[in-house]
């Protein structure tokens, strides 16, 4: 599973997107995206328009996991599990689709034995977007604060993507979404139409590289714990 992705710069989103960057053109977000970071997304606004928005990764924050639940991770949604599972289902039947804008992910690979980092894109170095879904919450200081999740499809045949994870494992590999795709994954209005979108990147399209991990990763912005009222865990 994905759980570390670098995002594009401001200037990046820019040079794809224009004017929508307008609206975070003046937030931050650090060079590479761990649990519970913030990281920008693009979804279907109220007007039907597509809109960018900064989310944390995970589906689930941690603020938001009660103390008596065992802390879990919900960066990945399983293609196969999402219109049942209560962290995803709410969301996916409702349609909150998102596109995650990034230029690499990181996966482990062992073919030298030993666990490496290599990261992972296309091979022309574009930018690129991956299917995922959003929500919202609740938070104690009364504001809404959004979170997301990527979507994950079983890769054990996949050239390039059944290179990673532990010998043994299931292979798994995000859903990187067409460019011409796009735009009609954040429109679409049925989780039946939605699973259509749920299929492997040309394996020829991508690349792959050895990428040690050289950036110092950092606690995620402390956030006040939200009373069980205000929030729950779907």
């Amino acid at each position: 599973m994905c759980v570390n992705y670098r995002p594009p710069l401001p200037e990046q989103l820019d040079m794809v997107l224009g004017v929508l960057v307008d609206l975070i053109r003046d937030r931050d977000w650090a060079p590479e995206t761990w649990k519970d970071y913030d990281a920008p997304i693009l979804r279907s606004g109220a007007d039907g328009r597509c809109e960018v928005s900064l989310a944390s990764y995970g589906m689930v924050p941690r603020r938001h996991i009660p103390a008596s639940v065992k802390v879990f991770d919900t960066m990945n949604a399983r293609a196969e599990s999402i219109a049942d599972k209560r962290s995803f289902a709410p969301a996916w039947h409702r349609t909150q689709l998102c596109a995650v804008p990034m230029t690499c992910f990181y996966e482990p690979n062992y073919e030298s034995g030993r666990a490496e980092r290599y990261g992972i894109g296309m091979r022309d170095d574009a930018l690129f977007f991956v299917a995922g879904l959003w929500r919202e919450w609740g938070e104690a200081d009364g504001k809404v604060a959004t979170s997301f999740t990527q979507i994950t499809i079983n890769a054990d045949a996949h050239p390039l993507m059944r290179r990673f994870h532990k010998p043994g494992d299931e292979k798994r590999a995000l859903v990187v979404l067409p460019p011409g795709d796009v735009d009609a994954w954040l429109q679409c209005r049925s989780p039946e139409l939605a699973r259509s979108f749920l299929r492997h990147y040309p394996a020829e399209a991508m690349k792959a590289w050895p990428a040690p991990n050289t950036v110092r990763k950092t606690a995620a912005p402390a956030a006040a714990p939200v009373p069980a009222a205000q929030g729950s865990l779907f």
